[in-house]
């Protein structure tokens, strides 16, 4: 994996909790018991992080990367795979992380988001 930071990066989020899927061979990031990312790998063993963005702004790294693809097992709209193999920049996909915690984080009641954030 060329992105060693990658686990302390999610688990720097404020509310992140790190939850391993057996079911899935995954490792889960949640924020207010959310999923905002997914690290596992694809059906042929290639390490992938998946995470959620805004359509529009998946499409668009989609169609500006290679290693960016619809999310492996995950609504193709709103989620999106990075391989971890690849040669997407560290400033890309933490952009990426960033941007599906927020989304994650503002689906959370106000309550959730204030005990969060105290």
């Amino acid at each position: 994996m060329n992105y060693p930071w990658l686990d302390e990066y999610c688990l720097a989020k404020q509310g992140s909790v790190k939850e391993y899927k057996e079911a899935w061979n995954a490792v889960r990031y949640l924020v207010g018991g959310k999923m905002f990312a997914l690290l596992g790998n694809d059906n042929t063993g290639r390490p992938i992080i998946t995470l959620k963005l805004m359509p529009t702004d998946g499409d668009f790294l989609r169609k500006q990367f290679k290693d960016i693809v619809p999310g492996y097992y995950m609504n193709k709209v709103h989620w999106n795979s990075v391989y971890l193999d690849g040669s997407i920049a560290d400033d890309v996909l933490r952009e990426m992380i960033d941007k599906s915690y927020a989304i994650l984080f503002t689906t959370l009641t106000k309550k959730i988001q204030q005990q969060i954030t105290q």
